[in-house]
């Protein structure tokens, strides 16, 4: 039974996992997906759903993949903006490309502020630039 104060953060890898039925990481991804439907709110961001869109040719289909009665779809927190601009920042300095990592890091904040766990297949920089996270992703 879905807890309603329990909230996944869906990240575009895992959905794009199940969606395109990756080789490598799709029955993970949907084993995982599935669990975290059963214990927890599912929830996509707008970045999230653009990142996704891509590989769809109407809002209609990209709508029907992405149900919103399985996924809420929740507005980017300001919040969010501040904590992800911060946690970039560290990554630049840190040595970090500048190449269009932005997005990750909004995703990792949106997660960190509402409080929700972020189910991905790409942990790295969501437990190096967001310690308090609690992140779902296989083991390395």
């Amino acid at each position: 039974m879905t807890d309603p104060a329990q909230s996944t953060l869906v990240d575009t890898s895992v959905l794009l996992d199940v969606l395109t039925d990756d080789p490598r990481w799709g029955a993970w991804s949907q084993s995982v997906l599935a669990e975290a439907r059963d214990t927890s709110r599912l929830v996509i961001n707008p970045i999230v759903y653009a990142e996704v869109s891509a590989g769809f040719d109407t809002i209609e289909e990209l709508d029907a993949a992405l149900p919103k009665a399985d996924f809420d779809r929740e507005a980017l927190p300001y919040h969010a903006g501040f904590l992800a601009g911060k946690a970039f920042l560290v990554y630049r300095r840190r040595g970090g490309a500048r190449r269009s990592p932005l997005p990750d890091f909004y995703i990792g904040a949106h997660a960190a502020v509402g409080g929700y766990r972020l189910l991905t297949r790409d942990a790295g920089r969501y437990r190096s630039y967001f310690p308090t996270l609690t992140v779902i992703a296989p083991d390395p």
